[in-house]
């Protein structure tokens, strides 16, 4: 099976990236921050997790999964402050139980200074 890219939405300026790839039943998607749907970045953890969980929804329905397909995520905050507020946006945007496997990692930055939270992950698109 070739693999398939999925472009960013083309009012959004991104980097050189696909925001997911497809290889046989895998779907890895790239790292997504909190942007909106113009291209902004909200200045709140809370607003900048929603979008996010949107922007991500936004792509797995593209390759035709959804949340209860991913199998891995991982989460890229640069404030360990919001570790708590993560935690309880991520049970209801990712739950119910089981989750997902997931590591969480404070980092010192992300590519842009207002951005406070960044998320990638791998869905199985098998079925069956």
């Amino acid at each position: 099976m070739p693999i398939q890219h999925f472009a960013p939405p083309p009012h959004i300026k991104a980097p050189p990236l696909s925001f997911a790839t497809r290889t046989g039943d895998l779907l890895f998607v790239s790292g997504i921050p909190g942007f909106d749907a113009s291209g902004a970045l909200p200045e709140g953890f809370e607003a900048q997790f929603a979008n996010v969980v949107l922007n991500i929804k936004r792509v797995l329905a593209e390759a035709g999964a959804a949340i209860r397909d991913l199998v891995k995520v991982n989460v890229l905050l640069t404030r360990a402050s919001d570790v708590a507020a993560m935690n309880a946006l991520y049970a209801g945007a990712f739950g119910p139980p089981p989750y997902p496997a997931r590591t969480t990692c404070v980092v010192h930055a992300l590519p842009d200074p207002k951005m406070l939270i960044e998320i990638e992950a791998v869905a199985s698109l098998a079925k069956g």
